[in-house]
């Protein structure tokens, strides 16, 4: 949940030998103007994209909204800032369909993953590449989050700083409604809250030469007063049939992976009253001792934070990338 910083373009060679990790994203660090310009250049993304979004279109049209494979594939492809300003769920359903089909032009290139990671709103991308949900199902979910999010007033804001310093500041700026609602790292983390506490903790940020940055998204997250949202939004997740995992997920949420004695709709929901936290999770998956790890994301924060965390691991790290962002990746 932030934005993403430069490219980091290590060259990937062979595949590697043991199967990888793939990392789904949330919602801060998507970019159409990457995917677009990736489907024209890899002809398995644009087939994958083609497919999921054929599936996801049927959910679009219950929904009443508009669809999205033709015009991503189209000659006049949507901006991201034509996705913000278009009905409510647009936009979700765009990130949720790439990341399926990012997922599944990695698997065609590179094999089928050991695992999964999911970072709030990736959760549900995961879950479905996992074959938890069937990726129209998945694709409801992610309207029905998007739906509850309009109830979920406020803002994000990133910060460039340890989860330590994140509270310091807070309690400097008297923001006593916001809360760390993401840790990415030890150097970057996301708080949430209402957006007059939000302001105060940017100021203090300022005078303490850390930088902020407002997130352009509409609502708050990963914040306890957002109860109500998280029950509305887990009753209409319990209405979608589960299936069994294809393989683990683990959840940034939860800080593990998840099991077949989840309550899965409620897990989902948490996303929207607890915080997320990247480095656990991202060390519990070296214990697959993935050949390398992938962002199944259009971005490359998720990806900048692994090797940020697994280079201090005490084992040797494998590589991380993110796909879309790698001038010349090879799929």
């Amino acid at each position: 949940m932030r934005a993403g910083p430069a490219p980091h373009t290590a060259a990937l060679g062979r595949p590697p030998l043991r199967r990888p990790v793939h990392l789904f994203p949330g919602q801060g660090d998507f970019s159409v103007s990457a995917l677009v310009a990736s489907v024209h250049a890899v002809p398995g993304l644009r087939t994958a994209v083609r497919e999921v979004f054929e599936q996801v279109d049927t959910v679009a049209g219950e929904r009443g909204l508009p669809e999205l494979g033709p015009r991503l594939l189209g000659p006049h492809p949507p901006s991201g800032r034509d996705l913000a300003h278009a009905t409510t769920g647009t936009a979700q359903l765009a990130l949720f369909g790439a990341s399926v089909a990012i997922h599944r032009a990695l698997s065609t290139a590179y094999g089928a993953p050991s695992a999964a990671v999911g970072v709030s709103f990736g959760e549900i991308a995961a879950l479905t590449a996992a074959g938890v949900f069937a990726v129209e199902d998945g694709a409801r979910a992610a309207h029905d989050l998007a739906v509850a999010l309009t109830f979920c007033p406020g803002g994000l804001t990133a910060l460039a700083c340890s989860e330590r310093a994140a509270h310091v500041l807070l309690e400097e700026a008297g923001a006593t409604e916001a809360v760390v609602a993401v840790v990415n790292d030890e150097r970057s983390v996301v708080v949430a809250g209402p957006v007059a506490a939000l302001a105060l903790v940017e100021k203090a940020a300022a005078d303490r030469r850390t930088a902020a940055v407002r997130l352009r998204l509409p609502f708050s997250s990963h914040h306890p007063a957002l109860g109500h949202a998280a029950e509305a939004f887990a009753t209409a997740v319990r209405a979608y049939p589960c299936h069994d995992f294809r393989f683990p997920v683990h959840s940034a949420v939860a800080g593990r992976r998840y099991g077949p004695a989840d309550d899965l709709a409620a897990r989902l929901a948490d996303c929207l009253v607890r915080p997320a936290a990247v480095p656990p999770v991202l060390n519990q998956v070296l214990a697959y001792r993935p050949g390398a790890l992938f962002e199944a994301g259009t971005g490359s924060a998720l990806a900048s934070s692994a090797r940020t965390v697994l280079t201090a691991a005490l084992v040797p790290a494998p590589p991380v990338h993110a796909p879309l962002a790698e001038p010349g990746f090879p799929w």
